[in-house]
């Protein structure tokens, strides 16, 4: 893993330096925010690749914050909520499915979970962007299959 950017949003300083020491040693570039607005101003700046952070923030809730960069990014930059308070499947089905969270995790969390979890949403990104033709090449292909398909004028 070479030189991503990560956001780790988390209000608890001792948990958000937790969180940081997790992929430091992974080459990552760690940004941290300790409330929902910085960490929106710090995602706007910043551009992470992915963004870990704590349900519960002051400003800017978690889901709602979630919500927000999910939708800004078409899902392109996947968010992983971390939280202590939200517990059970019914949490983690609204985080995935209405906020667009890309996974859920509850605290006290699996350090090694959260970096799998990371590791697999970036190499996901990658995989995908390596796949797609170019946009030339879609245009391309599309002209050709419309000329063959317009049929000429029709005559009597």
């Amino acid at each position: 893993m070479t030189d991503k950017k990560i956001l780790i949003v988390d209000y608890d300083a001792a948990s958000l330096e937790s969180l940081a020491g997790i992929f430091e040693p992974y080459r990552f570039q760690v940004i941290r925010a300790a409330d929902g607005q910085s960490a929106y101003e710090k995602f706007k700046e910043e551009k992470p690749d992915v963004v870990v952070l704590e349900a519960i923030l002051p400003k800017i809730h978690g889901f709602d914050l979630t919500k927000r960069i999910s939708e800004e990014t078409h899902g392109r930059v996947p968010v992983i909520i971390v939280t202590g308070l939200y517990r059970g499947p019914q949490y983690r089905m609204e985080a995935l499915s209405t906020f667009g969270a890309a996974d859920y995790l509850e605290k006290p969390v699996d350090k090694e979970k959260l970096l799998r979890a990371v590791m697999n949403l970036l190499s996901e990104e990658d995989e995908i962007e390596e796949d797609l033709p170019s946009s030339d090449h879609v245009i391309e292909a599309l002209s050709r299959r419309v000329k063959t398909q317009v049929p000429g004028p029709e005559k009597d």
